[in-house]
């Protein structure tokens, strides 16, 4: 059957090339728009669609192309979009003009893939918005507090581990997941799981796969984008229905049991069966300096009381796993990966945590963020390997653009067209960061992060549909490497990539050849 859908498939995409192909080339010449000319049925993805380039570099491309543009064309297969350069013109789509562009393009198809359909970050309009508030004091500061618990009894584990198993060269990006997979479990459902022992365990093996594409889930990706109606007439899905299933049985029986049994534990779990009976209330009254990284919640409530069906409770906690396992993996691999490259930045974190210890006894959710260059260390991480690449938006009301160099003529954006807004091209652009290939935590100082251009951070996104675990995953991620690096001196191995090159047969953010350093004990090691 999928050697007959390919054939379909095939002669499909050619007619539908020869009709769309000029007609988008002609789109952006006839509206003033400069563009790269793309490469029939792929635009200007070509490379990463061959596994050739990782998407980001295909966007950086066309983004580099032009740099004294505001605004150019992209092609993205035979979808025109507009790709955002200029900062000030980000902010006003995300933050100032946002009620013209509330809502994501759609990533799936809800008839092929119904859990991420119905996710926050799918959902669309007053819908999302009510969905939105209804979540958001589920992710306040106040109540990370109580998460934080369960991730440093997990870095333990990771740390002992390593001290257990003494190893010339450790594969970082195996060790990263196993931790993340173990927090999510714990922090969001409420499960005891080692990763570390229990080597294939559900959550791990059923994790993995929802990242690791086979080249059919490729192909049923790239229907699912272009031409969904393809997929409804083969019934294709990206994920397979254990995957699925899992997920949902794992959700719906922990629900079932808590509410008969009255069982209260402090995760994420509760605090979205909390929300979705809209008797969780943000209770945080204080200033919260978790990071310079972190985003700010700016949505009020419409204060319209929705029922949440079973699917939708569902399918944020899927969201949450499946956001939470890989991009925050992928992220806290790369820091490891710097500070190997990097041991003056790995020292001066070890000394500013050997002081740390020295003052503190315990590792609280206040004090974690008292420790600035840690937080240097990772908001450099964040600008240097985000995982956003771009804010998509679609635009839901006209809008006009300024013109995108002076003598040009504004641009007319309709409803229904597509912007990225760009994030790693700018967080890697010379002309807002010096040098922005060299991993330098100081960028972020307190007297040096005053002087960044606005809208040139935002590896969490911007405005009210930024990333509402941001906070979650800024601790996840602080509280292992604090740990690590309290521990050990990590250290270049045979096998360590210099300088990292991005894998390109990956969705996310990974280093090609993939991550491996050494873990040699420190003789004088901190732990709390």
């Amino acid at each position: 059957m999928f050697v007959e859908l390919l054939i379909f498939l095939l002669t499909f995409l050619i007619a539908y090339y020869l009709y769309f192909y000029y007609k988008i080339h002609d789109f952006f010449k006839k509206r003033d728009v400069k563009f790269v000319p793309g490469i029939p049925m792929f635009g200007n993805v070509f490379q990463s669609s061959i596994l050739k380039k990782h998407l980001w570099e295909d966007v950086d491309a066309v983004y580099r192309a032009f740099p004294d543009e505001k605004y150019v064309g992209f092609i993205e297969g035979t979808v025109p979009v507009i790709l955002i350069r200029e900062p000030t013109l980000i902010k006003a789509i995300t933050v100032k003009d946002f009620d013209h562009f509330v809502n994501h393009k759609d990533f799936f198809d809800k008839d092929m893939e119904p859990l991420f359909a119905t996710s926050l970050i799918q959902m669309k309009d007053d819908r999302w918005r009510d969905m939105r508030v209804t979540l958001s004091p589920a992710f306040t500061g106040s109540k990370m507090r109580q998460m934080l618990p369960f991730m440093t009894e997990i870095s333990k584990n990771i740390v002992d581990y390593i001290k257990d198993h003494p190893s010339n060269e450790s594969h970082v990006d195996d060790l990263v997941r196993r931790y993340t997979v173990d927090v999510i479990a714990s922090a969001g459902f409420g499960l005891q799981i080692n990763s570390l022992k229990d080597r294939d365990n559900d959550f791990f093996r059923l994790g993995s796969n929802l990242f690791n594409f086979s080249y059919k889930q490729r192909v049923v990706e790239f229907l699912s984008n272009h031409c969904p109606i393809i997929g409804k007439i083969f019934g294709l899905k990206l994920f397979s229905q254990e995957t699925m299933d899992f997920f949902k049985n794992t959700v719906r029986d922990t629900i079932s049991y808590r509410e008969k049994n009255n069982v209260v534990r402090p995760d994420m779990i509760h605090l979205l069966m909390e929300a979705t009976k809209g008797t969780l209330k943000d209770s945080d009254n204080e200033k919260d300096d978790a990071s310079f990284a972190a985003t700010e919640e700016g949505l009020k409530s419409r204060n319209v009381t929705r029922e949440w069906t079973a699917r939708e409770i569902t399918s944020q906690v899927f969201i949450f796993f499946a956001a939470g396992f890989e991009s925050t993996a992928g992220v806290i691999t790369m820091c490891i990966h710097e500070l190997a490259l990097n041991p003056e930045v790995q020292e001066k974190l070890y000394q500013e945590l050997r002081n740390f210890k020295e003052e503190h006894k315990t590792l609280t959710y206040e004090n974690l963020s008292k420790m600035k260059y840690l937080d240097a260390v990772v908001t450099e991480t964040l600008r240097k390997w985000s995982i956003a690449i771009f804010m998509d938006r679609v635009c839901s009301k006209p809008y006009v653009l300024p013109p995108p160099r002076e003598g040009g003529k504004p641009y007319q954006i309709r409803p229904g067209d597509i912007v990225y807004n760009m994030v790693n091209s700018i967080q890697m652009d010379e002309k807002y960061y010096p040098q922005p290939e060299v991993f330098n935590p100081d960028r972020f100082s307190d007297v040096n992060k005053a002087n960044i251009t606005p809208t040139t951070y935002v590896p969490f996104g911007n405005g009210p549909r930024n990333c509402i675990g941001s906070r979650f995953a800024l601790m996840e991620l602080k509280v292992l490497i604090s740990d690590l690096v309290s521990n050990f001196k990590i250290l270049k191995s045979k096998k360590t990539s210099d300088p990292i090159r991005l894998h390109h047969n990956d969705f996310n953010i990974k280093a090609l050849g993939g991550t491996y350093v050494k873990f040699e004990p420190r003789t004088y090691n901190l732990v709390y």
